[in-house]
């Protein structure tokens, strides 16, 4: 059996959203497996040379926690993956590959997983729900304890990905960072900008500019990297909206008409992305 497994990356908290939001971008990893050809793992892309190729990388990992819930044994097989998002950048690709693999072992194996399914077990492995139920679902997900809502982005919608090309912030680096008790005017604040954030990405993308405000997280994850703050914060002096994407270090912006995007200048990449409307794909062959 042939295989290929098609996943996006995504954005998660969109400021006010902790936890919660997600945003599927037009960035895509490709995993394909192939159970006649001789066993072994081979990555291209980003993080080629330092991805494990013993078994341990979170597509196999994921692959044998489907497997293992779902009473399953996974044959041998020659693993093949294309990496287009950034590692340790805040743009799922652990959430990525963690996907990936599920979705490939419930193939495989006839798992007969539903999205449900495959976001539990996601969630067992990447403990938050945020990036995987975009990855899962595409557009934008709101994850909310009980279950996950998807809504279609507004049309409008011009995401900017500002990638720093020699900083990385891992996810349990940055989740450390966090304090353990907020306010009740910051819980409020983040509340009432969540609500309107979503308004703003499905409706008035307009309003992004006075709604992706935080409170909870993003100023103690921005604190660990002084220089993704500074450009942080000239990206919003411009008139520009912006927030941390995941964990960051990348910082998502909007292009808006009129406005022009600041260049933050050498050490970092910038990727115009879409927003992408469908979540994982598999195809045969």
């Amino acid at each position: 059996m042939k295989l290929t497994a098609r996943v996006p990356a995504t954005s998660a908290n969109l400021g006010p959203g902790f936890d919660c939001f997600g945003l599927a971008l037009n960035l895509w990893n490709e995993v394909s497996l192939d159970t006649d050809a001789e066993p072994g793992v081979v990555w291209e892309g980003e993080g080629a040379d330092e991805l494990p190729s013993d078994g341990t990388d979170m597509v196999s990992m994921a692959m044998l926690h489907a497997a293992r819930v779902g009473g399953g044994i996974l044959p041998g097989l020659a693993l093949h993956g294309v990496n287009r998002i950034p590692l340790e950048r805040g743009l799922g690709s652990s959430a990525a590959a963690c996907v990936a693999g599920i979705s490939l072992a419930d193939r495989i194996l006839d798992l007969g997983l539903e999205p449900e399914d495959v976001l539990d077990l996601a969630i067992e492995i990447e403990g938050h729900p945020d990036n995987a139920a975009a990855a899962i679902a595409g557009g934008f997900t709101l994850a909310f304890g009980d279950g996950v809502i998807r809504l279609d982005p507004h049309p409008d919608l011009r995401p900017v990905a500002y990638v720093p090309t020699d900083i990385r912030l891992p996810t349990g680096e940055a989740r450390a960072a966090l304090p353990q008790l907020v306010s009740l005017r910051d819980a409020v604040h983040n509340a009432g900008h969540a609500a309107a954030t979503v308004v703003a990405l499905t409706s008035e993308p307009g309003l992004l500019t006075q709604t992706l405000g935080d409170r909870l997280h993003q100023e103690a994850r921005l604190s660990l990297v002084p220089s993704v703050s500074a450009v942080f914060d000239q990206i919003r002096a411009a008139g520009v909206p912006v927030c941390l994407s995941g964990a960051g270090p990348t910082l998502l912006a909007f292009e808006l008409d009129g406005v022009s995007m600041p260049d933050p200048g050498r050490g970092w990449r910038i990727l115009r992305l879409d927003v992408a409307g469908r979540g994982i794909e598999i195809v045969e062959g």
